[in-house]
């Protein structure tokens, strides 16, 4: 009967490096999951939504993004239709008072591009026939630049533009 018992003890023994790497990647995983969490909601960070689908090549011919820009809803609410296409934002600037609310409206008419507004947690992928929607309040007044992150040719580095907010 002992060596029955050894043997079954034998196949379920782990070693105690092997035993530590385990408990050390579920807790990093825990972390994760839980860095995650607070990071959606404390910090406010969200998905990009997709917010409907486009025909690229007229996508500025009407509608929004024919006269892309900032429209201001009242109550300190925005909204900005931005363009990209071949190494350009249009538009290049936006203005708007400290404590804003801006709701993002990007499309891209070309290529892929990548919108990140610098000193913000803001990063969108633009996707041609796609707008994608992203909202953010500006509690600071400064320059918010925005670039392409996304390599999308020879003019690539010229993509640039930005969002100034001004006290009130």
């Amino acid at each position: 009967m002992t060596s029955g018992t050894q043997s079954v003890k034998e196949h379920s023994w782990i070693d105690p490096y092997e035993k530590i790497w385990i408990i050390v990647s579920i807790t990093v995983l825990v972390l994760m999951v839980a860095a995650l969490t607070i990071a959606s909601i404390a910090f406010g960070i969200q998905v990009p939504v997709p917010e409907k689908r486009v025909d690229p090549r007229v996508v500025t011919e009407s509608g929004p993004f024919s006269e892309p820009g900032l429209r201001d809803l009242g109550g300190g609410k925005y909204e900005a239709y931005i363009v990209g296409q071949t190494w350009n934002w249009s538009p290049k600037e936006i203005r708007v008072p400290v404590g804003s609310t801006v709701t993002f409206f990007i499309t891209s008419k070309d290529v892929q591009h990548g919108f990140m507004l610098w000193n913000t947690n803001l990063n969108i992928m633009t996707i041609p026939g796609q707008v994608s929607r992203v909202t953010i309040t500006f509690e600071e007044t400064g320059e918010y630049p925005f670039v392409c992150n996304e390599y999308c040719g020879i003019g690539h580095h010229t993509m640039a533009g930005k969002v100034i907010v001004e006290g009130r």
